[in-house]
């Protein structure tokens, strides 16, 4: 039998409405965004069950929004049943990575939530000092991906961002050289898609960013991992808890590679996946790194129920 790994979504995976259904279900879920509203100092339970998409698609919401509904549907699910022996090993994509730290027992719940809440606030004042953006390139390999980003720099930053999948990785950078960017793929035969974020997130331009969460990460306690955890950077597994912490500030200027971590966790056994948050984001690209792979969405309580992962009344 395939072993089960959990896997956490990252930034746009954010839900108008994501997990109201699960504090009249679940105690532990109720107690956890009680919790984060005392954590963050503002009402964040409310802009997850009724926020408008603009509130949610500011960084400094969206990236504690995302991380304390995950963690919710974490905690339903270990009302009954031993959540880290049911899922061994641990996964997330950018943002996602620290909901995979607490799920492997290197961060605790409040240090997790103080964390991703300064690290939105980091990057939102990145992305606010500069013009700047994201495109998704459909249809290249990394090679290509850089080839792009060469061409259309013009001495400006770009770079890869996210190495989500075969055929799709985003770049990031100066906003110019993401418009020429654009016309660039579309010459040697590539499709282009600009996203709608704030910034460029996981690029040079974030550096402001992981040099305040590098001041932040000094003072948090991380502990080993009590599972296998994947880093974004690397691709690999993470080691002890300096190497997590130095990891996590590259990760803000680094690229993800999400494909990287996803055949690691095939390659160690780990054939079956259980994406635990907001949305189903992780499912597709899940499926296209590798079609034998199953992947099972937990974004609401009638998910948990309907996979008999747990009982909850």
């Amino acid at each position: 039998m395939q072993k089960k790994a959990a896997i956490f979504p990252g930034q746009g995976s954010q839900l108008s409405g994501m997990g109201a259904d699960l504090i009249d279900a679940s105690k532990r879920a109720k107690d956890v965004y009680a919790q984060a509203n005392e954590i963050v100092g503002f009402d964040l339970e409310a802009l997850c069950f009724s926020g408008t998409p603009d509130q949610l698609e500011a960084t400094n919401i969206q990236q504690p929004a995302i991380l304390v509904t995950s963690i919710a549907l974490l905690e339903a699910l270990g009302e009954n049943v031993d959540v880290r022996a049911m899922l061994p090993a641990a996964a997330g994509l950018s943002l996602g990575e620290y909901t995979a730290l607490y799920h492997a027992g290197c961060l605790g719940f409040e240090d997790v939530v103080r964390l991703v809440h300064r690290r939105g606030e980091l990057m939102q004042a990145a992305a606010d000092a500069a013009d700047s953006g994201m495109v998704s390139l459909i249809g290249v390999d990394e090679a290509q991906a850089k080839a792009i980003c060469e061409e259309a720099a013009q001495g400006a930053v770009l770079s890869p961002a996210n190495l989500n999948c075969p055929g799709q990785i985003v770049i990031s950078g100066d906003q110019a050289a993401c418009d020429r960017s654009v016309d660039v793929a579309s010459e040697k035969g590539f499709r282009a898609v600009p996203l709608k974020v704030a910034g460029a997130f996981h690029s040079p331009l974030m550096q402001s960013a992981a040099d305040g969460l590098a001041e932040v990460l000094a003072n948090i306690e991380i502990k080993a991992p009590v599972m296998p955890v994947l880093s974004n950077v690397t691709g690999d597994f993470h080691e002890g808890p300096e190497s997590i912490r130095k990891l996590l500030v590259d990760q803000v200027t680094q690229p993800v590679r999400w494909q990287d971590c996803v055949e690691k966790l095939i390659a160690s056994g780990f054939g079956e996946f259980v994406e635990i948050g907001p949305n189903r984001v992780l499912k597709g690209l899940v499926r296209k790194i590798d079609k034998s792979a199953r992947t099972t969405s937990i974004g609401t309580i009638e998910d948990i129920k309907e996979q008999n992962l747990a009982s909850i009344s």
